[in-house]
């Protein structure tokens, strides 16, 4: 990447993070023990968007009063940290990529303003849903497959698909900046991720300059899905997990998301 384009690049990522700032700041504030109480949504749809900062603006403008930001100690804006373990050969990732139902994620999770990490295992439960199972961990663990997370991913594995646990090893890391939009009437999270970053052992990749939405709801029809739905703005098939991996390993099979690295990534990277 060019001189020029990497201050591009940099501009862009501040837009999207401005964008994300001004939407939060003078919004009612909800806390993380009422978004636990009243929107966990453990089991929901999920919905993937990537928007402009001024597709951002508009949505932000449309979802109105009954969205309230979750803050914790002041903050409204939070860096997560996480570790994705899959098998040698990437056998989660195919998985995803060729759309099987029994599929799952695991990560080690850190909430790194917070110094919370998680253990969490992300399966497809009925009709498509997203299952999410976790347990808190060590922080001084965080990144790692210690024995207390191997057994509790091989009690989620078995229960769910009676599959056991295969031999794991850290593949990706992942980094961005949330923001989460709460509505606790009808118990539905919006997810606005800016500033994302992949790395591995050998390289470390930046993008998308957008910022990337996610809606979760109970049915995939909650009120964000409307507004998004009427300021035209289409659903993208999109993994941050899966668009990592591809970015970082263009041997891999990517077609499912070609397109998408094309248009909204890097344009040089090889897909198949």
């Amino acid at each position: 990447m060019s001189t020029l384009d990497s201050l591009t690049q940099a501009e862009d990522s501040a837009m999207a993070r401005a964008a994300l700032e001004d939407a939060v700041a003078d919004r009612e504030p909800i806390s993380l023990k009422e978004v636990v109480s009243e929107a966990a949504l453990q089991t929901r749809v999920d919905k993937k968007f990537l928007l402009t900062p001024e597709q951002f603006t508009q949505l932000s403008e449309r979802l109105g009063k009954k969205f309230k930001i979750m803050q914790i100690d002041a903050r409204r804006i939070f860096r997560y940290e996480s570790v994705y373990f899959d098998t040698e050969d990437f056998d989660q990732y195919r998985a995803h990529r060729q759309g099987r139902h029994r599929r799952y994620k695991v990560r080690s999770r850190t909430y790194a303003d917070t110094g919370l990490p998680m253990f969490e295992i992300k399966t497809k439960g009925l009709r498509g849903a997203t299952v999410k199972h976790r347990i808190q961990q060590r922080l001084n663990h965080a990144g790692e497959l210690t024995d207390d997370n191997l057994e509790f991913l091989s009690t989620v594995l078995d229960s769910e698909y009676g599959q056991q646990v295969p031999e794991l090893q850290p593949v990706l890391e992942s980094a961005y900046t949330r923001a989460t939009f709460v509505n606790p009437v009808d118990s539905e999270r919006l997810t606005c991720d800016v500033e994302l970053e992949y790395a591995n052992d050998q390289r470390r990749i930046s993008g998308p300059d957008l910022i990337v939405v996610e809606t979760k709801s109970a049915d995939g029809r909650g009120a964000s899905d409307r507004a998004l739905a009427d300021l035209g703005i289409r659903e993208v098939s999109m993994s941050k997990y899966c668009i990592g991996v591809a970015l970082l390993n263009p041997q891999l099979p990517a077609n499912r998301w070609s397109r998408l690295l094309q248009q909204r990534f890097v344009p040089e990277v090889g897909v198949s």
